[in-house]
């Protein structure tokens, strides 16, 4: 425990860690210190001077956010010295801003205007030109108005720390200095945290801008459908239209602070797009169209046709695909709608990869993200997490940054974190299982390193930098290993042993949003893959109901055998390539349009709660479900209520037992699964089945030596981030348009033809 030490503020006196910072303090007991530039957890700039405070025995006032906490400390943060200072400050500030708070984007949520509003009566005693500049775009996703700049610097600290990339920074001098970047143009990760930690209206979201006013917008916290990390996120919506995406800390104080990235930030615009499925649609004979029926013929068509095919060929006939996108209530009501329904094993999720080996041999808790920002040595075996799961990376950017934690990574991907890494081993690709055999034991090194293209020297390093750690170890690993590979992964804290100050834990990177919950709710089926389901297609399997769409890779190939199906029903959002093989399309709510819960990679259970209602006839995937067995004459007695299917989950999943919506309530603090420690396990036949595999390995394929393209994922058009014109631009290479001052969607046109190529002026 971190010693204790004495503070007194303002004549009361608190207990507090010693060297704690002093503007934290006095915010943590009510002691109020305004501030611009400050920002926990980011360097320290102290160039607002506005968090100023008398300090006992300094001779001059002294800027809080820079002053560490001593024994017997005695400070003063209200004074009439203390607001004369603070009240010029703010003057100085105001003598070069703009006065269009009622046209600015921040207006209603401006800092600075705040804290004139809450002093009231500033002078003004400053009568030179204001400096003035046209606004600009910065690239399709950021505006920018340099004159409300008031130089905190925030944003800059922040690309840089948190994002690693530095590309905004100030440039010129004095009263004009702007905001910016080297060429006028922004090449980066697109992630829009510079706008979210502006407390001006310098720095704007180019895709929201000037279409409503924060007061107008109703703001629902929830937890973002992207990615497997979970951020938490504010939906800002207005008449049943989802108008923006935040993490700002007035609406939200959730595990990723203000920070998300490009797809959380700017990709809604597909809950309300025009191609959302209006209505059921029925194709009522083979190879006909798919027609729009109403929701009660939709439902007892598809119900009469799987009682027939139930009669003629048994539960077994049936498949059910759920998806690692959609709720845990609405994946449980799948299973449930299997087993209770149908009568039939044949279930899974349409995933990338199965973390039940993991689960199952799972040796040591699951990493958080805090734990991560707070870890001292993290192991990154694959994986892109800057690319697949930006909370994660931004998390490691900081231990590493301003923790000093030891990063290192084996990937046969020179990818961007390996700016950060202390050792950065590049393996031969096909290779990661030979890393794990290697953690697990010196007597595998010379095979291991010789399949990987490394010294044994080097596993020897990373061995003892795990041995040698005091602090939290994280072990990360993303879809590259085995299944026997993730089993002896997840058993590493075990064959490693135990050591007094070091605690292992581990951290999966799986793709989708809700992969742990699907994985959790037991939709995974351990025994059979989507690619071992979709191949009984014409061998015993004459139905599919699917939730979501298949991955491309679980498609591919397949399409013709599937069309043979005796019937094929799919859930969707939008037509994809699924629907297009499907018999029955039901039109299903968004995550901005329902309620439920997401599993995160750390095993942390959120509310998805809804912002609108349902657009057109959509309904919620669990609500779909319970009317088609209800039409099948089984109740499932969850009363139109999410609620009720989360009561059921918790009754009867054991890692999520005693859990209610009230008590995940608080998003600041959210509650994590009880994942069942497996223990130590005998391991020998996994690390025998990696030891043949990896001597059976022929390793050919040349290690990629170019570092990947920023945004060659995150920018990667799919079915719901395509319904945002940017990304396409951003995915064909950013190009920089003519001017700067109209936005480069008006000048440069989105379609199958655009290149990653500079447009020149007059072109």
């Amino acid at each position: 425990m971190a010693d204790l030490i004495k503070v007194t503020i303002n004549g009361n006196v608190y207990e507090t860690e010693k060297g704690a910072r002093l503007i934290d303090v006095c915010r943590e007991h009510g002691h109020a210190v305004p501030s611009f530039c400050y920002y926990s957890d980011l360097a320290l700039q102290a160039s607002c001077r506005m968090c100023l405070v008398r300090i006992e025995k300094m001779p001059k006032l002294q800027t809080s956010c820079t002053i560490t906490c001593t024994d017997g400390m005695i400070v003063t943060t209200e004074s009439e010295e203390i607001e004369k200072a603070q009240r010029a400050m703010v003057e100085f500030l105001l003598a070069n801003h703009p006065l269009d708070c009622p046209v600015c984007d921040r207006g209603g949520e401006c800092e600075l205007q705040e804290m004139v509003f809450d002093w009231g009566g500033l002078e003004e005693r400053f009568s030179e030109r204001k400096n003035y500049a046209p606004e600009k775009f910065l690239s399709p996703m950021v505006a920018n108005d340099p004159q409300r700049c008031i130089l905190c610097k925030r944003c800059t600290r922040v690309c840089d720390e948190w994002m690693g990339e530095d590309a905004i920074e100030a440039g010129g001098r004095g009263a004009h200095t702007v905001i910016g970047t080297y060429d006028g143009w922004l090449n980066c990760s697109e992630c829009g945290n510079c706008i979210e930690v502006c407390p001006t209206g310098t720095l704007l979201d180019a895709t929201y801008r000037h279409q409503a006013r924060p007061w107008e917008l109703a703001q629902t916290i929830t937890t973002c459908t992207f990615c497997s990390d979970g951020c938490q996120l504010s939906l800002g919506a207005r008449v049943g239209e989802v108008m923006r995406a935040v993490a700002r800390d007035r609406y939200v104080d959730g595990i990723n602070g203000e920070f998300l990235c490009i797809k959380g930030r700017f990709a809604h615009p597909f809950i309300n797009h025009e191609e959302r499925i209006r209505t059921p649609l029925i194709r009522y004979k083979q190879g006909g169209r798919l027609v729009p029926a109403t929701w009660d013929d939709a439902i007892g068509y598809t119900a009469a046709r799987m009682r027939a095919i139930g009669e003629a060929h048994g539960a077994d006939a049936f498949g059910i695909i759920g998806s690692p996108r959609l709720t845990n209530e609405a994946n449980y009501a799948l299973l449930k709608f299997a087993r209770e329904v149908i009568g039939t094993e044949n279930f899974t999720a349409s995933d990338a990869f199965s973390l039940a080996p993991c689960f199952e041999n799972l040796s040591a808790p699951l990493a958080t993200h805090r734990d991560i920002r707070f870890a001292k040595t993290i192991i990154l075996v694959g994986g892109e997490p800057e690319e697949l799961q930006p909370l994660t990376g931004k998390q490691i950017r900081q231990a590493v940054r301003n923790g000093g934690a030891r990063l290192v990574i084996f990937n046969s991907v020179p990818i961007r974190l390996k700016e950060q890494a202390a050792q950065f081993i590049h393996i031969n690709p096909g290779t990661e299982d030979a890393v794990v055999l290697a953690l697990a034991g010196a007597n595998d090194d010379e095979l291991a390193a010789g399949k990987l293209g490394v010294e044994a020297k080097t596993l020897a390093d990373v061995r003892r930098a795990l041995d040698e750690t005091q602090g939290d170890c994280v072990l990360l690993f993303g879809s590259e290993l085995s299944a026997a590979a993730m089993a002896t992964l997840a058993q590493l804290p075990q064959l490693l042993g135990a050591r007094e100050g070091r605690r292992f834990l581990l951290h999966p990177l799986p793709f989708y949003n809700n992969s742990v919950g699907a994985h959790d709710i037991g939709l995974m089926n351990a025994k059979l893959s989507v690619a071992q389901l979709l191949d009984q297609a014409g061998q015993g399997l004459r139905a599919l109901y699917i939730a979501g769409s298949l991955l491309p890779e679980h498609l591919r190939g397949r399409e013709e055998t599937l069309r043979q199906l005796d019937l094929i029903v799919v859930q969707e959002l939008f037509e994809t390539e699924t629907t297009a093989l499907a018999d029955v399309v039901f039109p299903a709510a968004s995550f901005a349009e329902t309620d439920g819960t997401f599993t995160n990679n750390a095993g942390q259970v959120q509310r998805v709660r809804q912002s609108i209602p349902p657009v057109h006839q959509a309904r919620p995937d669990w609500m779909i479900t319970a009317a088609l067995a209800s039409a099948l004459n089984a109740d499932f007695g969850f009363q139109l209520s999410a609620s009720a299917v989360f009561r059921e989950i918790a009754e009867h999943i054991a890692a999520y037992e005693g859990l209610r919506y009230p008590l995940l309530k608080d998003e600041s603090r959210p509650v994590q699964a009880k994942h069942a420690l497996a223990g130590a396990r005998d391991m020998t036949g996994a690390i025998q089945e990696i030891r043949a595999r990896i001597q059976s390995m022929n390793v050919t394929s040349a290690r990629p030596t170019e570092t990947p393209k920023v945004g060659h994922e995150l920018f990667k058009p799919g079915t719901l981030t395509s319904k945002t014109p940017q990304f396409p631009l951003l995915y064909a290479g950013n190009p920089k348009p003519p001017t700067v001052l109209v936005s480069p969607l008006y000048q440069i046109t989105v379609d199958a033809n655009l290149r990653a190529t500079t447009v020149a002026a007059g072109d």
